[in-house]
């Protein structure tokens, strides 16, 4: 791979947000809209709840990570679909750009924005609603990695799906983090769902970072074999999704369907 082309990916879509503050704004307003929401609820439970239990760390810290889970996931399929929607997903592979060098560059561009996301989400966090996050220790950072890698392997994911499915397959991928976050546990122990439920959660590494959260929180030891284990399972994630994504990719240039892109549904 040659660090230039990839260079020029993410100097793409910096160009595309300095130019237009349209794109922009969302990256702070949602996660400022969670945040808010998320932070006053928690101080509402707060004064009514009679056990003095504190639901900043487990609430909004849960919510929190989550929506750094989706920033990074949308920040690979947003760089994607922006290539998409102004036609331009075909001239990048009529130069020498290598498949895994844009890949590649919708990672670091993902990198740079759930980063911001990240900061925003923080700043609100711990100067407004005063949520520590010395709570949690140092596992904030393997948590913090899971959910990355698992959101870099969804997102690839999803990329791979447009590109097969076209364009309007997209309707397809907003969606996608709201759908898991109930196998995930994210406000809740999984013990609560039901078993064929709880069989999918297991394969989802979100499912056991958030188990783990609530585990410190609860003064239990947090096993860092389990840990271990999602960090894998999520590398695991990305290898398949690389994978799934060369396949697409190779399917549509042996069929021609890549030439065909376009706004319409393609078969």
């Amino acid at each position: 791979m040659t660090f230039h082309r990839i260079a020029a990916i993410v100097l793409r879509q910096y160009y595309l947000l300095r130019g237009s503050p349209a794109r922009v704004v969302p990256m702070f307003a949602w996660v400022a809209i969670d945040m808010v929401l998320w932070g006053f609820l928690t101080r509402y439970l707060n004064s009514v709840a009679a056990s003095g239990f504190n639901f900043v760390p487990a609430l909004l810290g849960a919510v929190l990570l989550w929506d750094f889970f989706i920033r990074v996931m949308q920040g690979v399929t947003t760089a994607f679909f922006e290539e998409v929607w102004s036609r331009n997903f075909l001239n990048f592979f009529a130069t020498p750009l290598a498949l895994p060098e844009y890949v590649a560059g919708l990672v670091l561009t993902s990198i740079a924005t759930s980063a911001l996301g990240l900061v925003a989400m923080l700043l609100l966090a711990t100067t407004i609603f005063g949520l520590n996050f010395l709570t949690y220790g140092v596992l904030l950072v393997p948590f913090l990695l899971v959910l990355f890698l698992f959101g870099i392997a969804l997102g690839v994911t999803a990329t791979a799906i447009v590109l097969r499915f076209g364009p309007a397959a997209e309707w397809f991928i907003w969606p996608i983090p709201a759908l898991i976050s109930p196998f995930a546990g994210v406000l809740y122990p999984l013990a609560t769902l039901p078993v064929w439920m709880q069989a999918v959660s297991r394969l989802l590494p979100p499912a056991y970072v958030f188990e783990s959260l609530r585990a410190i929180l609860a003064g239990r030891p947090v096993s860092i074999a389990v840990l271990a284990a999602s960090g894998a399972l999520a590398a695991v994630d990305i290898l398949l999704a690389g994978w799934f994504f060369a396949h697409i990719y190779r399917h549509a240039v042996r069929t021609g369907l890549i030439a065909r892109y376009s706004a319409e549904t393609l078969s």
